[in-house]
């Protein structure tokens, strides 16, 4: 039996604004082909949700709960609670992510 994946309202937000934005610099086509991509991710995840690592910045943090797998350059960040995976957060790798996973993921 597989593990379910949901995407939080947060993580939903930013496959939207990846999307909007590729479409709007790279045409729809590409879009719709990285949003293809990402959401094959999120299948591979209800197959084996432990194969992903631990984002480097939470683990200078002592954090070992998030884990992540990478559509490149997109870093996808999740948790497993269970027989579910939390898509938390979906975002561009090249971006500050020591600020983004603080304020994404620690304060929520």
């Amino acid at each position: 039996m597989g593990f379910s994946v949901f995407l939080t309202d947060d993580a939903a937000l930013d496959l939207e604004d990846i999307y909007d934005y590729i479409d709007q610099h790279d045409g729809r086509g590409r879009a719709a082909h990285v949003l293809d991509q990402i959401e094959k991710a999120f299948r591979s995840l209800s197959e084996n949700p432990l194969r992903g690592a631990y984002p480097k910045e939470l683990i200078a943090l002592g954090l070992r709960e998030f884990r992540q797998i990478f559509f490149k350059p997109y870093r996808i960040i999740y948790r497993v609670i269970e027989n579910n995976v939390y898509v938390l957060l979906i975002a561009d790798g090249r971006r500050d992510m020591q600020t983004l996973l603080q304020r994404r993921l620690l304060q929520a």
